[in-house]
């Protein structure tokens, strides 16, 4: 979130506070590689959303993919204001707000965060879902219903927005005179309340939610990793080096049942990168969170606020890239993703591809008739 800190650097004596050019420095170059990665991040995923309504969302991992991608686009929509302002504030600091460049931090920041949450509750569930589906097959396979998923989706979107209305409620627009200009601008404001629900913020969506599902998502990964692992060992141990007996084939059936197909390795393969994605870019933000308990100097305001900002830039930076970088683990591991991701790029080849299987199948007639 901005604050006066950002917009001030001067004021009180900053330039002896601890980490203060370091933190300059971080802002100077992450500002241009944040917008980059936004750039990239709202065109990757318009581009998932297209490709997944095109080929068809049938099954629970396709909604939940789809749910991520247009859960990731709005909130790289939300982030674009508040990062374009840091970007413009620090390399043209001349230049003239015709508004209080506040308002993109207090009227996106916290939707935006909203809707970060409800991103990191899809990967939890998808990972939840999966680890359950390879784990206990026989058991979860027919709960996980695509009308089921779509019901807990909803369910999940309005858990996220419920535990940052008490935070969003504390900003307001008020209107002030100013005598020298001799005209009324419009600013953003605060209540009272602020400290409270600022407080209640952190322990809510800084502390307890995302540890949990940090320690969660590590505990998804651990069993897809070894459900891979078995079952890539399952596959190599059933390999025939000569004509199996019946004792053998017998084996082989047995084996045969814990053994995953090559789609459902896939989705496994493809569900624990995006578990992988979202541990590696919330651990900075843990980090954080723990020294922030730790240590009271490591927060706005305090003694080391450079340094909690340099974190907190670092942070936000991993959770733009955590929502832009799927596209990647979808066209590597998700056959029917990349076929409908080819063909909107190259359009003209299935209407190749049916011309030659057209041509191929009069061959197939002509040559029976003719035998």
């Amino acid at each position: 979130m901005l604050n006066d800190s950002d917009f001030n650097d001067t004021a009180g004596g900053a330039e002896l506070q601890p980490f203060y050019h370091t933190r300059l420095l971080f802002v100077a170059v992450l500002a241009p590689v944040e917008m980059a990665i936004l750039a990239f991040g709202l065109a990757s995923n318009i581009i998932n959303i297209i490709v997944f309504l095109k080929t068809g969302v049938k099954d629970n991992v396709t909604t939940l993919l789809l749910s991520l991608s247009m859960s990731d686009v709005s909130y790289l929509i939300l982030m674009t204001p508040m990062f374009s302002t840091i970007m413009i504030f620090y390399l043209a600091p001349d230049w003239r707000w015709p508004f209080d460049r506040h308002f993109t931090s207090n009227l996106f920041y916290w939707p935006a965060m909203a809707v970060y949450n409800f991103s990191s509750f899809i990967s939890l569930f998808l990972g939840l879902v999966r680890c359950a589906c390879v784990a206990m097959p026989l058991h979860f396979k027919s709960v996980f219903t695509r009308s089921r998923t779509v019901k807990i989706v909803v369910a999940l979107l309005f858990v996220s927005i419920s535990l940052h209305v008490p935070v969003m409620t504390v900003f307001k627009i008020d209107v002030r005179y100013e005598p020298f200009k001799n005209s009324t601008s419009v600013y953003s404001g605060v209540t009272n309340h602020l400290s409270a629900m600022v407080k209640i913020n952190d322990y809510l969506n800084r502390i307890c939610i995302p540890w949990i599902s940090f320690i969660v998502m590590i505990v998804c990964a651990i069993v897809l990793s070894i459900k891979l692992f078995q079952s890539s060992r399952l596959r190599s141990s059933n390999k025939p080096t000569s004509k199996p007996g019946p004792d053998l084939a017998l084996h082989e059936n047995t084996t045969n049942e814990g053994k995953l197909s090559d789609k459902d390795i896939r989705v496994v393969q493809s569900v624990l990168l995006v578990c992988i994605i979202f541990i590696c870019s919330q651990l900075v933000f843990v980090i954080t969170s723990i020294v922030r308990l730790i240590n009271p100097e490591f927060d706005q305001e305090r003694r080391l606020k450079n340094l909690f900002l340099i974190a907190t830039r670092v942070s936000s930076t991993f959770t733009v890239l955590n929502s832009s970088v799927n596209i990647f683990v979808y066209y590597n591991y998700n056959s029917k993703y990349r076929a409908g991701f080819l063909l909107l790029f190259n359009p003209h080849k299935e209407a190749h591809d049916k011309k030659n299987y057209s041509v191929k199948s009069k061959r197939v007639i002509l040559s029976l008739i003719s035998a």
